[in-house]
C-alpha cells in the first residue's frame, strides 16, 4: 500500500496550485481520502477529505471556497486543487486513506506560498 504525492512547489499569492495523490495496492474508492497539511512548529490539520460514502467533501474553514478535492476513479488518484492562496497556506501537505482501522500516510510534498 502506498499513497505518493506530487504536485507542489513555490507559488506567489493569488496563485493556483495542485496537487495529486496517486494510490497503489488498493483501491481508494473504498476509503475516505483526505488531505493534511503541517506548518513548522504547528498540529498537523485537516484541509479537505471526500468520504467513501457518498463522494460527499469537507474542507476546513481557512481553505472553503479556494480548495477542492476530487477523486479520479480512473486513475486512482486523488487531487487537491487550490486558488487564490495565501502565505499561511505554506506547510507540507500530507495524502491520508482511512478506513476502519486502515490509516495510511503519504510522504508529504512541500507547498510554499511567497512573493
Amino acid at each position: 500500500v502506498q499513497l505518493v504525492e506530487s504536485g507542489g512547489g513555490l507559488v506567489q499569492p493569488g496563485g493556483s496550485l495542485r496537487l495529486s495523490c496517486a494510490a497503489s495496492g488498493f483501491t481508494n474508492t473504498y476509503y475516505d481520502m483526505g488531505w493534511y497539511r503541517q506548518a513548522p512548529g504547528k498540529e498537523r490539520e485537516l484541509v479537505a477529505v471526500v468520504y467513501r460514502a457518498g463522494g460527499s467533501t469537507d474542507y476546513a474553514d481557512s481553505v472553503k471556497g479556494r480548495f477542492t478535492i476530487s477523486r479520479n476513479n480512473v486513475r486512482n488518484t486523488v487531487d487537491l486543487q487550490m486558488n487564490w492562496m495565501k502565505p499561511e497556506d505554506t506547510a507540507v501537505y500530507y495524502c491520508n486513506a482511512k478506513r476502519l482501522r486502515d490509516d495510511y500516510w503519504g510522504q508529504g510534498t512541500q507547498v510554499t506560498v511567497s512573493s
